[in-house]
């Protein structure tokens, strides 16, 4: 597809803000599959079952800034189906690119009734390929945990997508929504070769405004500093510079996504035997995001199995066509629909 000269200018200014490589992300040297049908590009039927109330124990819509607007949960039955750990909505919030951590990636439409989501069409699955366009396959050099709009949309644009255990940020373009292969990667810091190879870059996205507009922001899942606060990096100038997030009530973080005004919601999850899993969302005012410093934000939410929650995972934000800001969140399966959901969720934040 031709690409004009604008657009390409300015991919290469968020690209220069954001410290992009000009040349794919080069080592290790992944291991790729052969071309084959079996795991290219396919169209899939996504199933969606309607969640009508958040809480199980009241139909109650507000919870403190959040108006729950509704839910779905969604299967397949394509053997790559699940594991959706990330999710990045088009500015009109109509198409949606979900990533899963075994190697896929998910491109569809969101129906909505109303405010309501009510359906998932036009999807599509395929590969996350490596810079010779063929499919990454060992597990360490596919498990995408984050994606995000850098710049366009899905009909042509450009995505990052976050790695851990192989801990890297890279870019994909996008066409016609197929992803194609990186062409580019962030630096990254020396101290994310300590990360736990399983609790690495988790949380990912592009500042949405404020005065690190088009900057990119990254989050560990779990990597406490000598205070047990959560650590992150802020991409300025071609450069990470380390942050921090104040650790409240011993969560992972699991995404992050940009408001206009560069203010940050964070989703953050919690397991233990005893309780299940638990979710929790908070607000990061632009104010307290800056280099060496520990932000601590102010919890929005939080929620237990008496929520309609699942292992939320994924955090996207839009605007909708009435001004609204909708919050999407998505959850990973772990490929065990037995005991687990891949669920679809939407609040309006005000």
């Amino acid at each position: 597809m031709r690409v004009s000269k604008s657009h390409s200018a300015a991919v290469s200014r968020r690209a220069a803000l954001a410290g992009l490589a000009a040349s794919a992300f080069a080592a290790p040297a992944f291991a790729q599959g052969a071309d084959s049908p079996a795991h290219g590009v396919r169209s899939i039927e996504i199933a969606a079952s309607p969640i009508d109330t958040f809480s199980r124990l009241s139909r109650d819509t507000t919870f403190g800034r959040l108006t729950f607007r509704g839910g779905l949960v969604l299967t397949s039955a394509d053997r790559d189906f699940g594991g959706l750990s990330g999710i990045a909505i088009e500015p009109n919030g109509r198409s949606f690119v979900a990533i899963s951590d075994e190697g896929s990636w998910l491109t569809a439409d969101l129906i909505l009734t109303g405010s309501k989501p009510k359906a998932i069409a036009n999807a599509r699955l395929g590969p996350i390929l490596a810079s010779n366009g063929k499919p990454v396959l060992r597990k360490r050099d596919k498990d995408c945990e984050a994606v995000a709009i850098l710049d366009g949309d899905l009909t042509r644009g450009t995505l990052l997508m976050a790695f851990e255990r192989t801990h890297r940020i890279e870019r994909f373009p996008v066409v016609d929504r197929i992803v194609q292969a990186p062409v580019g990667a962030l630096r990254m810091p020396l101290e994310a070769r300590q990360m736990n190879a399983n609790k690495g870059l988790e949380a990912m996205t592009v500042m949405a405004g404020g005065p690190y507009k088009g900057a990119v922001i990254a989050y560990s899942e779990r990597f406490p500093d000598a205070d047990g606060n959560h650590t992150g990096w802020l991409w300025v100038d071609g450069e990470p510079s380390r942050l921090g997030l104040r650790n409240i009530g011993g969560f992972d973080l699991t995404d992050v996504a940009s408001l206009p005004d560069g203010a940050l919601i964070m989703l953050e999850r919690r397991f233990r035997w005893t309780e299940g899993v638990r979710m929790q969302l908070r607000l990061i005012p632009s104010a307290e995001i800056a280099p060496g410093r520990v932000a601590e934000g102010q919890i929005l939410l939080t929620a237990d199995l008496t929520s309609e929650i699942d292992n939320m995972e994924g955090l996207a934000v839009h605007r909708d066509a009435a001004g609204a800001t909708v919050l999407t969140l998505i959850s990973d399966d772990n490929f065990n629909p037995v005991l687990q959901r891949t669920i679809l969720l939407q609040f309006s934040f005000a």
